[in-house]
């Protein structure tokens, strides 16, 4: 017997064909069966209801090993700018040249003849899934314009906002008084005058003068409620200082009645001796 290449074992025998029907090799063809079937699984899932997603550039990119062709192909179609999730397994396993190969491979490593099927795509199968493809591009479109026109009512709403401020802005600058022209204070004097005109004339205080000065002793005693303490012990001080004040006049007034009593008897004097 010659050498012989197993690809599923990925090694050289030299016991011919008959490697093929060892444990080691069928052992070997149920997990590649097994992990192929899997994945195949994944792609059927979208025949009835496509996925449409926006491009990326890492995973929809990814290829799939195809062991009934022995080579790569493109899991997804894309055209860098939206990706139909399994749409390059999907086409792949519906091409002749695959659905030829499916054959050869399972006659060849002699696997089980119900799992075959499950790897190729009928014509019937393919043109259902280009009509729901169809649908699903059309669909994810109008979500992307409608995300776009989001983004630009967002955008001009911006702008919008930007132009309000500066001409807010613009309008302050043209109402503050000019460099060569009266002082800060006096444009805020002129600006509270303009400002009072619009108040109604005979309002309270109106005409009240804001330039007079009063002194700390303008507010009455009234008792002293103004002190701190108690209000008996204002009380107190006020009766105290009352009757001082009372004393006061009193001494004063005898005062008086004395001065004018030794003036008139001192005038009788002068009047007798005459």
């Amino acid at each position: 017997m010659g050498a012989y290449y197993c690809s599923v074992c990925r090694q050289t025998t030299f016991t011919g064909k008959g490697h093929i029907f060892g444990k080691i090799h069928q052992g070997r063809l149920r997990v590649v069966l097994l992990k192929f079937l899997e994945k195949v699984k994944e792609a059927r899932r979208t025949l009835k209801k496509p996925q449409v997603e926006k491009f990326d550039c890492i995973e929809h990119k990814k290829t799939f090993w195809c062991y009934c062709c022995g080579r790569e192909v493109d899991r997804n179609v894309t055209d860098e700018n939206m990706t139909v999730l399994y749409g390059g397994l999907l086409e792949h396993m519906a091409t002749p040249e695959h659905r030829k190969n499916a054959h050869k491979f399972w006659w060849e490593n002699k696997a089980d003849p119900k799992l075959r099927d499950k790897v190729i795509i009928t014509e019937e199968e393919t043109e259902r899934f280009k009509a729901e493809v169809e649908k699903a591009l059309e669909s994810f479109v109008e979500k992307e314009d409608d995300f776009i026109k989001q983004q630009a009512d967002v955008i001009r709403a911006q702008e919008k906002h930007r132009r309000d401020v500066l001409q807010s802005l613009l309008e302050e600058e043209a109402a503050a008084p000019p460099e060569n022209g009266p002082s800060l204070q006096e444009f805020l004097k002129q600006k509270e005058k303009e400002k009072l005109k619009k108040l109604p004339p005979n309002r309270v205080g109106a005409n009240f003068d804001h330039s007079s000065h009063t002194d700390a002793n303008w507010l009455p005693s009234f008792g002293r409620v103004w002190n701190t303490g108690r209000r008996w012990q204002s009380r107190h001080q006020f009766r105290q200082e009352e009757g001082q004040k009372k004393k006061q006049k009193r001494k004063k007034e005898l005062g008086t009645e004395g001065s004018k009593k030794a003036k008139t008897t001192e005038q009788l004097t002068n009047s007798d001796s005459i």
